[in-house]
């Protein structure tokens, strides 16, 4: 099946070609690095993760060019700066490093590249000039404005009208703009205020220009797939086309979207128990703190179980059945790779043919049995389509197991299937063993050292001591079970 994407400027699912199949190019927003990322801001990097495995499955992993910026100065960032009393580079560094490790427990892969604001300043500055030179921004009081009457094409990605666009957005209406709906492309800064060298005075650069001065210095225009979320489409997405456009004398509607980005892609919007996030709610939820209570693959699990488009209701029922299913999926792992202890799994095909060719035999079987997952993923990313085809091979493998004739090879196979279908949404990453232990080697110390103890207690009689042990295994969210040869142990569904 031919990667089917639908396309937000364009309204519908578009088969996807990319401009060179030999670099595939790709631009997600990243974040804004100012404090803790909340699980809303933890939807886009899964979801196109996903689609990047998938682009990087068709094209070959050296044929594909994912960017995922950083935004490293900012009014916020300022703001906690100035509180902490610290440089923004102390701030920008802490927050950074904490999102790069829940993205890794989450099993998201990182960026080929990961451009900085901060780093791209000359490349900003000459954007904006290079607009301004278009006749398309203007100076004003230490400030470049873009003048949005000077690209008719503005709107086409939201579907809005100018007069829509007034009344639904929160613009700054100050005496130095031409038209209410400008927007700032450099602005100067306050004092105290992270400030660069320019044309119109010293200051920093507005928020929409830093992503299309970064995307085509590291990509080069048109790239292929723009993504983020559906908050990004107005104003900040339609501001990068007029501004990409443009900084190329593309105004006066000469030049179409397209010569910016090829496909558009955007994710729904996260909601908390029906709710909207919200500070004044309370109900902000912290990936940081999420991914310190329960598996980085529960949590990823539940972000792909709604199609990427789609609303998604993030509750504790939803994380709860999240767990059971990939309880259910590393229990057949288990249970494969006991039934094929021992077993060197060599390759298929005649004897006399040679290795290359009896692997290639193999894997053309495997590729049939993916074909169904992968059919999936290409029409849109359909996750829980996926999701469900990746039973189907999980009953499958148990059905094999089940069976008491069943080829070893035959198992093996099943269960390589499974894992690489898995390996396409990011999932059973792990050895089913470490699943089952909690998957964090210092609780799995913990753990093994309060069962040695246990044992110490029960030998010496000393069941306050035992009795301490078991309550402390029970927080811990640990199931022992004693048998024969000793005690096992596994985290609690």
């Amino acid at each position: 099946m031919t990667l089917h994407l639908h396309d937000t400027l364009h309204r519908r699912k578009r088969a996807f070609a990319p401009r060179d199949p030999n670099r595939v190019t790709l631009y997600v927003c990243g974040p804004t690095v100012y404090d803790y990322a909340h699980i809303g801001n933890a939807r886009p990097p899964v979801v196109f993760d996903v689609l990047v495995r998938l682009l990087r499955r068709t094209y070959g992993a050296d044929s594909v060019v994912y960017a995922r910026n950083v935004t490293d100065v900012d009014d916020k960032i300022n703001a906690k700066a100035a509180k902490e009393g610290v440089p923004i580079g102390q701030v920008t560094a802490r927050y950074e490093a904490a999102y790069l490790a829940d993205m890794t427990a989450l099993n998201v892969s990182p960026p080929d590249i990961a451009p900085h604001v901060t780093d791209h300043i000359p490349a900003i500055v000459a954007q904006i000039q290079a607009i301004v030179d278009a006749g398309c921004a203007y100076a004003a009081e230490g400030h470049v404005l873009f003048d949005v009457s000077s690209y008719p094409k503005y709107g086409a990605l939201s579907g809005r009208n100018l007069d829509d666009m007034i009344a639904g957005a929160r613009v700054e209406v100050a005496p130095y703009k031409k038209n209410a709906h400008d927007f700032v492309l450099w602005k100067p800064s306050r004092d105290g205020e992270p400030s660069w060298p320019s044309p119109w005075g010293d200051g920093r650069p507005g928020w929409h220009i830093e992503c299309s001065a970064m995307i085509e210095q590291t990509l080069g225009l048109p790239i292929d797939i723009h993504g983020g979320g559906i908050d990004l489409v107005f104003p900040h997405h339609e501001n990068e086309i007029a501004q990409g456009v443009c900084a190329h004398g593309h105004a006066h509607g000469d030049a179409a979207p397209e010569e910016y980005s090829r496909y558009w892609m955007h994710n729904g919007f996260l909601t908390v128990d029906a709710e909207k996030m919200s500070k004044s709610i309370g109900n902000v939820l912290l990936l940081h703190d999420l991914v310190q209570h329960m598996p980085g693959e529960v949590v990823r699990w539940a972000l792909l179980s709604a199609h990427y488009r789609q609303p998604l209701d993030w509750n504790q029922t939803l994380l709860d059945q999240s767990r059971k299913n990939l309880d259910r999926l590393y229990g057949v792992l288990r249970d494969a790779d006991a039934a094929l202890a021992g077993f060197a799994f060599e390759p298929l095909g005649d004897a006399e043919a040679s290795d290359a060719e009896m692997r290639a035999a193999e894997l053309e079987l495997a590729e049939a049995d993916l074909a169904p997952v992968l059919d999936a993923l290409e029409d849109d990313l359909n996750t829980p389509e996926a999701v469900a085809r990746l039973f189907a091979l999980g009953n499958a493998l148990r059905d094999a197991l089940n069976d008491p004739d069943a080829d070893p090879r035959d198992l093996a196979m099943a269960r390589w299937t499974l894992v690489e279908a898995a390996g396409l949404l990011g999932v059973l990453q792990m050895s089913p063993t470490d699943w089952f232990e909690g998957g964090d080697p210092a609780f799995k110390a913990e753990v093994e050292a309060l069962l040695a103890d246990r044992v110490a207690a029960r030998a010496a009689r000393d069941w306050p001591a035992a009795d301490r042990i078991r309550d402390r295994l029970t927080e811990l969210n640990v199931v022992v079970m004693d048998g024969p040869t000793g005690a096992t142990w596994r985290v609690k569904s």
